[in-house]
């Protein structure tokens, strides 16, 4: 199903002085998008029509740090306290007394975790794509296997070099990621990837972007993050299983602090499974979106 852009209202909000894009669309229970790491909005261009289409109101935000949004200043500005309240913002600011469900993918995947443990009263259902459960991406430091695989986090530890490698010829190594991660052909056109390059390329944004690994990975954070507050709500995990980034048994929240937790596994899909395989995707969202509702 192709987005149609021209359905799509462009709204700013702001939080204490922050201002943040999003794209609204549909009438009905609000659904909020939260895209991954290095994308945009645009990354749920396959499933807000969808969303649309069976009756549902979808907001999809550029997250604080990304592409219209503002960049601002300091690693602490990236805080996970600053990324939940800024998701609670757009609920309220939306007019909605809560949202139908919130979804998130990768870094979106993170901030949905955390923004369900400590906002409960402004959601119903949430949906994770390809994001482990803070608590076992932590503990899962503690094998070499996903110590290779997540060694992009430490690096991105390091001041200004990152930002240095990002950007040679033409954001080369965020391109090749976003076209090769996808296992099924074509996931990722040429136009498609003019709208990331032109994102990347915004005054700030690497710096910004990369900061949410920095702030994560302050000794605080880490703390607060291995011991969220147990999530109730029904959550349904969707995950790729050719993951080049995470294993796929980090795919299962530990059931003490997920307890109403499903796990729908993709077979032949990669670390962007939204991309990878729409329709599938967008089968399970709906499927789990509808259940119990009058």
């Amino acid at each position: 199903m192709k987005l149609d852009e021209s359905l799509l209202s462009h709204r700013f909000t702001e939080r204490n002085g922050v201002r943040l894009h999003y794209v609204e669309a549909g009438e009905g229970p609000l659904v909020v998008l939260l895209h991954g790491f290095p994308e945009l909005w645009f990354s749920w261009r396959h499933q807000i029509p969808a969303l649309v289409e069976a009756g549902f109101r979808v907001i999809a935000p550029d997250m604080r740090g990304y592409n219209l949004s503002d960049k601002p200043e300091g690693v602490a500005a990236y805080a996970i306290d600053e990324l939940t309240a800024d998701v609670a913002a757009l609920i309220r600011a939306s007019g909605a007394a809560r949202a139908a469900a919130v979804v998130g993918h990768d870094w979106g995947a993170g901030v949905a975790w955390a923004f369900a443990a400590r906002y409960p009263e402004l959601y119903d259902r949430l949906v994770i794509l390809n994001g482990p459960h803070p608590a076992r991406l932590i503990a899962s430091f503690r094998t070499a296997r996903q110590l290779r695989k997540s060694w992009y986090m430490f690096f991105f530890q390091l001041p200004k070099l990152p930002e240095l490698l990002a950007q040679r010829n033409d954001y080369e190594l965020f391109r090749v990621a976003l076209r090769d991660d996808p296992r099924r052909p074509g996931a990722v056109t040429d136009e498609e990837v003019a709208r990331y390059v032109e994102a990347w390329s915004r005054p700030g944004a690497l710096t910004a972007t990369i900061n949410y690994y920095r702030a994560a990975f302050r000794p605080a954070s880490l703390a607060g993050s291995g011991k969220l507050p147990r999530i109730e709500a029904p959550t349904l995990v969707i995950w790729g299983e050719h993951d080049r980034y995470l294993g796929a048994e980090l795919a299962a929240p530990d059931a003490a602090a997920v307890p109403n937790a499903r796990v729908a596994r993709v077979p032949d899909a990669g670390h962007a499974v939204h991309y990878d395989r729409p329709e599938r995707v967008n089968q399970l969202l709906l499927e789990f979106l509808r259940e119990n509702r009058a």
